[in-house]
């Protein structure tokens, strides 16, 4: 293992000690009855090798109030992200079981899950910090919003569908102003999401970093930019739309207004993502966007 493998991942907690029983909480859409359906079988899997302490598929529980060691997310990267925003400051390691669709945080499937749990549970895994996000509005000078975030803020043009101009200043300096339909500001989790679909790239999840997308820049010589974490993005929007409004994680925040500046910055906490052997960053672009296939032929 190399100096970067060692930096990107590290042994679970439960790894160091004697061994004991892990307690687990169980999350998920409860909305999607596929994911309802599978609840009872992924309940008794772990029942053989851990305590379900919580079982929440209306992501309503207060989990900073819960002691346990890590959660099981059903369902897709969707259901991720909000059991990211339900941990909020107090994330805990998220082992992921795919019943939606791409599932790239959400990597294991249920067959999967019972073959590779109880080796999870005696800390044959590893747990890998990802950047999450703080996004503040101000409205003249005036907090009007915050939350916290671990894919995308996106700002969208919205009705009447014309381009809007968006100001971007990085630790207070202007850096550009786009003319576009929306901006994206991505983690490296985001990237293979919204930001991936505008045209931008692809950063390994563990990288501390933002990548700034525009949604159809009118000029052709704007690109993605991608800058380090530590500095602070803020946005302004001069003449928004009646639609404009900010995004965070496909959740509405706020309709924009020309007195709004939104603040984009790393947050204390870290999204903790549980990663068993062979579940490599490669092979998951591999399988997931179906680069083994070959162009032209077999």
């Amino acid at each position: 293992m190399n100096q970067q493998q060692r930096q990107d991942s590290l042994s679970p907690p439960w790894a160091k000690g004697p061994p004991r029983r892990l307690r687990v909480v169980l999350l998920g859409s409860g909305d999607k009855p596929h994911i309802r359906e599978e609840v009872p079988r992924v309940q008794k899997a772990i029942a053989q090798y851990a305590d379900v302490v919580l079982t929440d598929l209306e992501s309503k529980a207060d989990l900073t109030a819960i002691e346990a060691d890590m959660a099981v997310v059903l369902g897709g990267d969707g259901s991720i992200l909000r059991s990211a925003n339900q941990m909020g400051l107090h994330q805990m390691p998220v082992l992921g079981v795919n019943l939606g669709k791409l599932g790239f945080l959400a990597a294991l499937s249920p067959d999967e899950l019972r073959r590779w749990l109880p080796e999870v549970c005696a800390g044959n895994c590893s747990i890998v910090n990802h950047l999450m996000f703080r996004c503040s509005v101000y409205r003249s000078d005036k907090l009007m919003a915050e939350c916290l975030g671990l894919n995308e803020t996106a700002i969208l043009g919205g009705a009447p569908f014309s381009l809007i101009s968006v100001d971007l200043y990085v630790d207070g300096e202007l850096a550009t102003s786009y003319s576009c339909d929306g901006l994206i500001v991505s983690t490296p989790v985001g990237s293979t999401a919204h930001n991936l679909s505008a045209g931008g790239p692809i950063l390994r999840k563990s990288l501390q970093a933002f990548v700034i997308s525009p949604i159809s820049p009118h000029t052709l010589t704007v690109r993605p930019v991608v800058d380090t974490a530590d500095r602070v993005y803020e946005l302004v929007v001069t003449e928004p739309n009646e639609g404009t409004t900010l995004v965070v994680d496909g959740r509405v925040m706020c309709r924009m207004t020309a007195d709004d500046r939104v603040r984009i910055e790393r947050a204390e906490a870290q999204f903790q993502l549980v990663e068993v052997p062979g579940q490599t960053y490669y092979r998951t672009l591999r399988t997931k966007l179906g680069w083994g296939g070959r162009i032209g032929g077999t």
